[in-house]
């Protein structure tokens, strides 16, 4: 075979699959048993049969050949008896003699049936016994008992020379069944040694082949298989440059090739994402900058502006207190929309710093009890209830772990939007409910007041959206904001109920323990005690 036959070959063996060598693994397996099987059964049958040969033939026949020598023996004693006395017990033996010899006769024939030379040997024998019984026995036998023969003595060389012969036969025969018998034997005892070769070889081929079944799993499955775990794991383990080797049969290959093209997919995903990570940190790094300073320049602003506008406020309200009435109506109109603009400014600059304080300034986080607060901010927007003549009931509600100033900013914020936006000429009715949710409390504040119109039912928790004018309703558009901001802190979240028509209906959820705190604000202690307390 040239160097070109054999890399053809190789190349070949190369496509072949795991199911594919497996199958002709399988097939050559059972081919080798099959042969070796069909050889072993061979081999048991031939023992079987030359033992069956031996002692149901060999052996009985050359008993019987002995047997029907001794008949005939029988037979000469007792007719030389009688041809010499005369006397008639001497015919028993001799008659005896050929009933055992015809019993003989057809033994051997009947063993001998598939054996040409064996019964040719009988043939000899009986045709001598016959000639010797014709001549010889049977004219002594049937001479008058009483007195000698005068047939033995005239023929007594004659029946030497006849019984001679029938000796000579049987003496064949003997040697015949004896040396039958002995090739017998000897081919049973080859027949044998064959039979333990076979079985030995066979027994050696079957170790053979389980060891090749074991070394061509491990070369063609487990060690690929190791390999290709062992380069998963490297890679699994942070080495995302180290490839996947190729190895074992055309599948396992494929499969490996496979795997290396998804690290080098992930190699180039890891790449992007690295280098998106470091943009988003740059970014964030900037954003939690640029917070800071718009945290200490709102805290800063708010509280610098806090003093003008105080400035501003007293001296249109002395304005109006000396000088109201002396000018004319333009004027007084005037003066009532400074002192309105700076009373208001000043409203929303604190509801900003509250807004902005919520998850910094109020994050100490304890077991409330939702009762107490909600007792508490009724306490507090008493007057206005009153005023309102609003009918306020709850459910038992839940004791969480949770800010309890964010909590009664809450409550305050939508009992108060509540009584607030109630419908003119009706009696407002409130009530809070809750509910457990799976793993959050579910918490439903329900009025009969003029409602949230469906398409306004995000807009509403906008910072600054106003659905109505300040003349209308006073406010600054900031409580449903900071009420969102205050539940999604506590790992929340709060929406206007669109399904309920008879007034507004807020639904939030909170945690029994809210997420973990991003931390605490950067802006500075100094600057923090300069802010104004939650009213």
């Amino acid at each position: 075979m040239t160097a070109d036959e054999r890399r053809s070959r190789m190349r070949g063996f190369s496509t072949w699959t795991t199911r594919r060598w497996l199958r002709v693994g399988v097939a050559v397996s059972l081919v080798v048993l099959a042969l070796l099987g069909t050889a072993g059964a061979w081999v048991l049958g031939r023992t079987q049969s030359i033992s069956d040969e031996l002692v149901n033939v060999r052996s009985p026949a050359l008993t019987v050949a002995i047997r029907l020598e001794a008949a005939v023996l029988n037979q000469e004693t007792g007719i030389r008896g009688y041809g010499l006395t005369g006397m008639p017990e001497f015919i028993t033996p001799y008659e005896q003699g050929l009933t055992e010899q015809e019993a003989s006769l057809g033994q051997l024939t009947k063993l001998l049936e598939d054996d040409h030379a064996g019964l040719d040997d009988l043939k000899t024998v009986q045709d001598a016994v016959a000639k010797w019984q014709e001549r010889i026995a049977r004219p002594v036998a049937a001479a008058p008992a009483g007195s000698p023969s005068p047939m033995a003595t005239q023929r007594a060389m004659e029946g030497k020379a006849a019984f001679d012969d029938v000796r000579a036969a049987l003496s064949g025969q003997q040697e015949q069944l004896r040396a039958d018998r002995v090739r017998v034997r000897d081919d049973l005892m080859d027949t044998m040694a064959l039979r333990n070769g076979v079985f030995g070889t066979i027994a050696v081929l079957i170790v053979v082949l389980t060891a090749l079944v074991f070394e061509g799993l491990r070369r063609g499955i487990n060690m690929p298989l190791e390999r290709l775990g062992a380069d998963a794991r490297a890679v699994a383990g942070g080495d995302f440059d180290h490839p996947i080797t190729p190895t074992g049969p055309a599948d396992l290959r494929r499969l490996s090739r496979e795997i290396d093209f998804m690290r080098q997919r992930l190699v180039r995903e890891l790449a992007l994402s690295e280098d998106t990570r470091l943009r988003l940190d740059a970014q964030a790094a900037n954003l939690q900058r640029s917070n800071a300073e718009l945290e200490q320049f709102a805290y800063v602003a708010s509280h610098d502006l806090q003093e003008p506008l105080r400035k501003v406020s007293s001296f249109t309200q002395l304005l109006q207190r000396r000088y109201g009435g002396q000018l004319d109506s333009r004027a007084d109109q005037y003066i009532d929309f400074a002192v309105d603009g700076a009373n208001r400014m000043q409203t929303l600059i604190n509801d900003l710093l509250d807004f902005s304080r919520v998850g910094r300034l109020h994050n100490a986080h304890q077991g409330v009890d939702l009762d107490k607060v909600l007792e508490r901010t009724l306490s507090e927007l008493s007057v206005g209830i009153e005023e309102a003549g609003a009918e306020i009931t709850h459910d038992p509600l839940p004791t969480l772990f949770a800010d309890p100033t964010q909590m009664g900013m809450l409550w305050q914020n939508l009992i108060g939007n509540a009584v607030k936006f109630r419908r003119p000429g009706e009696t407002p009715k409130i009530h809070v409910a809750a509910a457990r949710e799976g793993e959050l409390w579910r918490f439903t504040v329900t009025d009969n007041g003029i409602g949230i119109a469906p398409e306004y039912a995000d807009k509403v928790f906008v910072i600054f959206q106003r659905l109505h004018t300040k003349d209308t309703y006073t406010g600054s558009g900031i409580g449903l904001a900071m009420c969102k901001k205050i539940v999604e802190f506590h790992g929340g979240a709060i929406r206007v109920d669109p399904e309920y028509h008879d007034g507004a209906r807020i639904t939030f959820t909170l945690a029994p323990r809210p997420p973990e705190n991003p931390g605490p604000s950067t802006v500075p202690e100094a600057t923090r005690a300069d802010a104004e307390p939650v009213r």
